[in-house]
């Protein structure tokens, strides 16, 4: 099932790594993932029970380089 959350919170969550980039819903490979993704470095951060868990420590590691580097 695909993330589903509010859209307004999409626009102010944020990687909490020290780039603090946007995340977006789902994995490049699947989009419909319980996972938040950041758009810079790739981690990926789990939606458990609607809630995004957003620590370091609890995000996987990204499937790919980040892009641009």
């Amino acid at each position: 099932m695909a993330v589903q959350l509010d859209p307004q919170l999409m626009e102010i969550l944020a990687c909490p790594s020290d780039d603090h980039a946007p995340l977006r819903a789902g994995t490049p490979a699947d989009p419909d993932a319980d996972v938040l993704t950041c758009t810079e470095c790739g981690r990926g951060f789990p939606v458990v029970d609607g809630i995004p868990v957003l620590l370091l420590d609890e995000a996987t590691p990204p499937t790919s380089p980040p892009a641009g580097g």
